[in-house]
């Protein structure tokens, strides 16, 4: 059975326990989590990747992005994390989404990256940084490499 806790706020974090059926072997899709509060970047990045046969769901915020993950019955394999967002502009959400989901990769999307925010990403286990405004094109090749061998479209 599974146990879940929603966060309202983008310092909270989820409580998951029990078993949980979610899995990523059974979809032969690769399955994408975007995250952007611009409705056009974010409706632009779904498409596009879509497109190119990609299964992705949305979110616009901290709250939206935790519930698409512990409402979902598959997880994404690659998550697209914008750092800004209206209800959360810290490190915190990326902190939770690396514990709620530790086989995930991230890539982070930011149109304000200094080379502090870049390191401390790095240390939440983030290789893939993006900075906006980036060409669509290399949105799957992002995804390609960050999903390395597993990664076969």
């Amino acid at each position: 059975m599974l146990t879940q806790s929603v966060p309202t706020t983008c310092g909270d974090s989820p409580e998951i326990s029990g078993d949980n059926p979610r899995t990523r072997e059974k979809s032969p899709q690769v399955h994408v989590l975007v995250v952007d509060d611009e409705p056009l970047v974010r409706w632009s990045i779904a498409e596009t990747l879509r497109g190119r046969g990609f299964d992705v769901t949305e979110a616009s915020d901290a709250d939206g992005t935790i519930r698409a993950v512990v409402d979902q019955s598959l997880l994404p394999d690659v998550v697209l994390l914008d750092l800004r967002l209206p209800d959360c502009d810290d490190m915190s959400l990326l902190a939770t989404l690396r514990r709620i989901l530790p086989g995930a990769r991230v890539i982070v999307m930011s149109a304000f990256g200094t080379p502090e925010i870049f390191e401390a990403v790095r240390r939440l286990g983030v290789e893939t940084i993006i900075e906006k405004p980036f060409d669509l094109d290399r949105v799957e090749t992002l995804i390609g490499a960050a999903l390395g061998a597993r990664y076969a479209h």
